[in-house]
């Protein structure tokens, strides 16, 4: 058995809770010199306001993905100023949901995927369930859900 993380997934989605994962991500990423896996999932079935803002038009897709890439490049570079030398950055559409754990991280060959223990969608996880929650029932690798700190 492999006790050290050689491709961590990374669930980003502009929530602070993504925020603290991909922290955490960059310090295990550290500590077993592994490569960094960026990852967004435009949730194309969005019909109203959109986690970036907009409405949902003939552009939406358009918007989104430019939004999507802006938000990866930005965790890509801070990644790589914190000493992380292999970061990709990946961008699907679907939901995320099923995408993280039953597309990306088979692709990709994750053996950790790390997520915010919820997101910016709480319509639907109210509705469904969490992004979390799925990724945790569904991955065939370990997974870390990380929550903020709790301000006293």
């Amino acid at each position: 058995m492999n006790m050290v993380y050689e491709k961590i997934l990374v669930a980003i989605d502009g929530s602070e809770e993504a925020e603290w994962a991909f922290k955490k991500a960059i310090n295990i990423a550290k500590r077993n010199s592994a490569q960094l896996i960026l990852c967004n999932i435009i949730d194309s079935r969005e019909v109203t306001v959109s986690t970036y803002g907009l409405y949902a038009d003939s552009t939406f897709i358009e918007h989104a993905e430019k939004a999507a890439k802006e938000l990866l490049e930005t965790y890509q570079q801070t990644a790589k100023e914190q000493g992380i030398e292999q970061v990709k950055a990946i961008i699907k559409f679907g939901s995320p949901k099923t995408k993280i754990s039953k597309e990306v991280a088979p692709y990709c060959q994750a053996d950790l995927i790390v997520c915010g223990a919820t997101g910016m969608n709480a319509v639907e996880r109210i509705l469904v369930g969490s992004v979390s929650e799925n990724i945790l029932r569904y991955a065939s690798c370990d997974v870390l859900v990380v929550r903020t700190p709790k301000e006293e």
